[in-house]
């Protein structure tokens, strides 16, 4: 993504960084067996989806609302984890692209103080490019995935993210699809739970708390990600579909095309620079980056990763509520 606009910054290999190596050409494999995703069924309806409100972002596209209709569906309850992702790569030998590029982007305050100088975004400095960071090591060489198998992988690129996808017979869900699950069966509000950002006084997502970037109160118990079931679920039983990770979805980003697009099951734009992420991260927070919403929306490119991004697979409606 474009580097040069506060955000919860998911930088992209674009503008000052150099890209990763283009995505192997070989077809995907597949047979997923018993790993494969557990999907949610979603009864199809019309929604509204986007947002004209105080807290939207209108250059990045989230209006104008409008009614859109999606046809029944499945999605996975939880983003993919660590220890699914490692029974992918066991399978198939896949490599990511962080690693075949040997580096991937890292928040600053997750690293050691006397981490080396590495180099840091332009506009977002809190982010620094890791040789050697990658799903296995988060943080670069000398961290593990110990403690974090039920963490949601990071580091994936949108290509890494379809090449699982395909192993375990599923897709990316759309941007409407995504949102439509993210709502929870609710109608106009900003959070999968309501219009309030803590219900109760009760922290509700995995987001930043304190002041960013230099201090985190932990008041939701983490810095970094969280195991992917930690918050209580929303209406249609979907965990964290708000903070912890960005999610990539299936579709092309535009910050208008959806304006004139189709109504019925929109799959986004028929081709694009950058695909459409989902959800805010751990690193939203109010003071530069409300995109903490499930109408919030940002683009990067596909071959890029960070250690905030994500994604969860969907699917065919299944046949009962929950796939045996």
């Amino acid at each position: 993504m474009p580097t040069d606009r506060p955000s919860c910054c998911t930088p992209g290999r674009d503008g000052d960084s150099p890209r990763a190596p283009a995505p192997a050409s070989a077809e995907p494999q597949t047979g997923a067996g018993d790993t494969a995703p557990r999907l949610v069924r979603l009864e199809g309806g019309w929604f509204r989806m986007g947002s004209d409100d105080a807290l939207a972002y209108p250059e990045d596209g989230e209006g104008p609302v409008r009614r859109i209709r999606v046809s029944s569906f499945g999605l996975d309850p939880y983003c993919v984890t660590n220890a699914l992702f490692a029974d992918f790569v066991s399978a198939t030998g896949h490599v990511t692209d962080a690693e075949r590029y040997g580096a991937s982007f890292v928040f600053g305050g997750l690293l050691p103080a006397d981490f080396p100088p590495t180099r840091a975004v332009a506009a977002a400095p809190w982010w620094r490019e890791v040789p050697g960071a990658d799903w296995r090591y988060p943080e670069g060489p000398g961290s593990t995935l110990d403690g974090r198998e039920d963490h949601p992988v990071v580091h994936v690129s949108w290509y890494d993210a379809a090449a699982y996808c395909a192993w375990a017979g599923v897709r990316l869900p759309t941007e409407a699809e995504w949102e439509y699950a993210a709502r929870g069966g609710l109608e106009g509000e900003p959070y999968p739970w309501g219009a309030e950002l803590r219900p109760g006084g009760r922290h509700a997502m995995n987001v930043w708390n304190g002041s960013f970037p230099d201090h985190n109160t932990l008041d939701d118990g983490y810095l970094g990600t969280c195991p992917v079931g930690t918050f209580a679920p929303n209406g249609h039983g979907l965990h964290n579909m708000t903070g912890n990770v960005w999610e990539w979805t299936a579709d092309w980003f535009h910050p208008a095309w959806h304006a004139s697009g189709p109504r019925e099951d929109p799959a986004g734009p028929p081709s694009g620079t950058a695909r459409a992420l989902r959800g805010g991260s751990y690193l939203c927070h109010a003071s530069y980056c409300r995109r903490y919403r499930v109408s919030a929306r940002m683009p990067n490119t596909p071959e890029s990763s960070t250690g905030n991004i994500g994604f969860r697979c969907a699917g065919p409606a299944p046949d009962s509520s929950l796939s045996k």
